[in-house]
């Protein structure tokens, strides 16, 4: 338990909820001002706010799957914050990363578990993308960070191995 209340995982556990108040504040502020409105062009046919709400996932699959969601998302950040909070995540990037997937995860799981949906309101219309919200951003930004680290760290492997490999007789 002291280990977890450490000074070092004092910055990942603000980075985590300060992931889930923006993306709640960002919500409800989406259902204070866009919901009245439906939607509110930032940059015309490129990118609105619009106020929509989904019961499934990434592009509204699986509608009324509610619980496979946060059955799913509960182990997926449980991990996750195992994998931090042990010291096993190791660098800056897989910390930001880990950090970003939780704090999206529980921001849907929270409108899922109080709503039965989750509210969305990022509409990039420039490519007829779904509708999205800060959560989902963060665990995209979150995944990508992870990917880019995971590829470094096997670059770094291979180079190494290979330099090894070139200085035994």
């Amino acid at each position: 338990m002291k280990k977890l209340l450490s000074i070092k995982n004092l910055i990942p556990t603000l980075i985590i909820i300060l992931g889930v108040v923006i993306d709640q504040l960002t919500k409800l502020l989406a259902v204070t001002f866009l919901k009245p409105v439906d939607t509110v062009p930032i940059i015309n046919d490129v990118i609105h706010l619009t106020y929509h709400t989904n019961r499934g996932m990434a592009f509204g699959m699986l509608k009324d799957a509610r619980w496979v969601f946060i059955t799913v998302s509960l182990i997926t950040i449980i991990a996750m914050l195992a994998w931090l909070y042990s010291g096993r995540a190791k660098g800056r990037l897989y910390i930001y990363a880990i950090c970003l997937i939780v704090s999206g995860g529980v921001g849907n799981m929270i409108d899922r578990l109080a709503l039965g949906e989750v509210i969305d309101f990022i509409d990039f219309r420039l490519i007829n993308f779904a509708i999205f919200n800060g959560a989902d951003s963060f665990v995209c930004i979150g995944a990508g960070l992870l990917i880019l680290a995971l590829i470094r760290d096997i670059i770094k492997e291979a180079k190494e191995k290979k330099e090894k490999q070139e200085d035994e007789p």
